[in-house]
């Protein structure tokens, strides 16, 4: 029986959270919230708790044993980006690109 969770807009590049999601995509759910535990990323945090709430909701949906799962699917999409301008020396202007993401995670029985 499948469970998974979703996050939307949350704001980190997709691209550094990839990195995170790379080292626990087919890990049992154990493994993956130590391996997120002690990642010095930012976005190990974030996952670490998207991960969680997969496991809630499979408990939600009557899985028999919850050590048994593992993370079947898990991958990062890109949301809209925030779009700032920063003043500049000489009347110019910088843009600023905020990145959002939106991750999902579906785990599964072995």
């Amino acid at each position: 029986m499948e469970a998974s969770a979703k996050l939307r807009y949350t704001r980190m590049s997709p691209q550094k959270a990839r990195l995170v999601v790379d080292m626990v995509r087919g890990k049992g759910v154990q493994e993956a919230l130590n391996l997120l535990k002690f990642s010095p990323q930012r976005p190990a945090d974030v996952v670490a708790k998207l991960v969680r709430s997969a496991v809630a909701n499979a408990e939600q949906k009557g899985v028999s044993d919850v050590d048994r799962l593992f993370v079947k699917a898990i991958n990062v999409d890109q949301g809209p980006v925030l779009k700032r301008f920063m003043p500049r020396a000489q009347g110019r202007a910088t843009k600023i690109r905020k990145p959002t993401s939106h991750i999902t995670v579906v785990l599964d029985e072995m």
